[in-house]
């Protein structure tokens, strides 16, 4: 067991370079700190770059990976009892173990256990390749400082499952301007803040700059982001549907661009910063996202 992990700068393969090392340390307890400390980044942000890249958080991976081997165990030791292997792949009870082998092979330890499942395709670690980054995503050249300033506009909690649903805010919120304490200014933003480090979920605002102070139209909270200093990515929209393009693009992001930068992401609020002139069905409309770095 590793006592003192030595953290990896960020670059093109280092969610490979990590796969590599949870392979060979499920019998140890990882959590997402300790994964996150090995990349060298912090728990929040490596789970970004991770999600993006794999498709699901660390911790799902880790869970995953220990189910398989659970399962092959089980292939090749029909007597292995079911309470061990519940243990060795991390659960707490074998209740807790059987739900979560039967929603990732559709069927009971006990059934699969009698060959009636075999392992799916995907038993084996899969790595998605990084595809080219697309043309319609780039870093602009330098970094950005911007002082501390005050966003409102409504807030939910999302993860993978409800994110498609991030649009509903934005509708919300472009129904209530203007509003008195608005800021004379049409550009918007679009906050992502409080990650759960285990499952990726986060807060998410569709918001407007507002003054610190002031009455805001009903559902609408007001959020403070500090002084910060920014490397800044380019989204060039087509004119097509708006959430898909978001959703590839931060993809290429977090699990391409930021990696493969060198900088180190800090812990403070990422947004996307979206101009007066924005229309999302117009080609050649941009969105400029701004992840923290430390300067």
């Amino acid at each position: 067991m590793d006592r003192a992990p030595s953290p990896r700068a960020p670059g093109p393969d280092l969610v490979a370079d990590t796969l590599a090392w949870i392979e060979k340390r499920l019998d140890e307890r990882l959590t997402l700190a300790r994964i996150a400390e090995r990349a060298g980044l912090s728990p929040y942000h490596f789970s970004r770059l991770f999600t993006a890249r794999m498709g699901l958080s660390p911790m799902a991976h880790v869970r995953g990976r220990r189910l398989v081997r659970a399962a092959r165990r089980l292939a090749a030791e029909p007597e292995a009892r079911l309470v061990d292997l519940a243990f060795e792949a991390g659960f707490e009870s074998q209740e807790a173990f059987t739900r979560a082998f039967g929603r990732r092979f559709g069927v009971t330890p006990g059934r699969f256990r009698r060959g009636l499942a075999i392992l799916p395709p995907d038993g084996d670690v899969f790595m998605p390749t990084p595809a080219e980054t697309s043309r319609a995503v780039a870093r602009l050249p330098g970094l950005v400082t911007r002082d501390a300033f005050t966003v409102a506009g409504p807030t939910r909690r999302f993860d993978r499952a409800t994110s498609s649903t991030i649009p509903d805010l934005w509708s919300t919120m472009i129904r209530a301007l203007p509003f008195d304490g608005q800021v004379p200014s049409w550009a918007t933003y679009g906050v992502v803040w409080s990650a759960d480090r285990d499952e990726g979920s986060f807060d998410y605002m569709a918001g407007v700059g507002v003054r610190p102070e002031g009455g805001l139209p009903a559902g609408f909270v007001r959020k403070t982001i500090p002084a910060a200093t920014y490397a800044v990515f380019r989204i060039t929209l087509d004119g097509t549907a708006l959430h898909p393009q978001v959703k590839g693009a931060m993809a290429t992001i977090w699990g391409e661009l930021v990696p493969a930068s060198g900088l180190t992401v800090a812990d403070t609020p990422d947004f996307e910063l979206h101009d007066g002139r924005f229309a999302p069905d117009r080609p050649g409309t941009v969105i400029d996202v701004h992840v923290p770095v430390v300067a």
